[in-house]
């Protein structure tokens, strides 16, 4: 996956099919421009920065957009279009936008799209905890110890789990709110209890909820969220 930002030799790079050592002499000779500013080696560019070289434009700026798509079972958070099921065959009529985290091929629920890097980072990022919620359905009841065990932190992976919020919310089923993401973190948690997870829906992320979004449909975020997100992050 290609990230949201990139620097200026990547970007030359990657736009105008030359070399790393012909990218940099095109920068060291002033010829590459970011919002009518000479670039530096290493500088950012984002989706909303207008590029010039050598007075050709390679970007127009465009503005940053923010989607959620309640997401099916079965769908890969890839944008790589050799894999089945990737995210570009359901989303060819929007911008290019990129999933914020991911969200396993077996889970369904709440996924955050956008263009926008520093948010994505933001989100993203291990030493954030920023908050995300699930719900989950398992094999069999549980008891107070596994909501205990849960809450506490569990041992997958060589580490033990961040301490998490769970609600019983029948028998076999609870939310959690989680503060980090490990690779099937959740699924990891309820195997090393004995217990097997059935469903797995993300629900929230941050103040964006799920609510009655259509599975499989998406929609743009309010600037109401989108307001208090980037409150919320920063």
């Amino acid at each position: 996956m290609r990230p949201i930002t990139s620097s200026a030799k990547f970007f030359l790079v990657q736009k105008l099919n030359v070399s790393n050592k012909a990218a940099i002499a095109l920068i060291a000779a002033g010829e590459m421009l970011i919002n009518g500013k000479h670039a530096t080696y290493d500088q950012k560019i984002t989706v909303e920065d207008l590029v010039i070289c050598e007075g050709v434009t390679l970007q127009t700026p465009s503005p940053y957009v923010y989607y959620i798509y309640h997401k099916p079972v079965g769908i890969e958070c890839t944008l790589n279009p050799s894999i089945e099921g990737n995210l570009k065959q359901y989303f060819t009529d929007l911008p290019h936008v990129y999933p914020v985290g991911r969200l396993d091929k077996a889970s369904e629920g709440l996924l955050l799209l956008t263009n926008d890097g520093k948010l994505c980072d933001k989100i993203t990022h291990s030493d954030q905890h920023q908050e995300k919620e699930y719900w989950v359905e398992v094999d069999k009841p549980f008891d107070d110890h596994f909501i205990e065990k849960m809450e506490q932190g569990v041992d997958i992976m060589g580490k033990r789990t961040k301490p998490a919020r769970l609600t019983k919310m029948d028998d076999c089923a609870f939310t959690i709110i989680l503060t980090q993401g490990l690779n099937r973190q959740i699924r990891r948690m309820c195997y090393k209890l004995g217990y097997q997870v059935i469903v797995l829906r993300r629900i929230r992320i941050i103040n964006v909820l799920l609510g009655d979004l259509p599975y499989g449909q998406y929609r743009q975020l309010t600037s109401t969220e989108i307001q208090e997100l980037k409150k919320i992050v920063n």
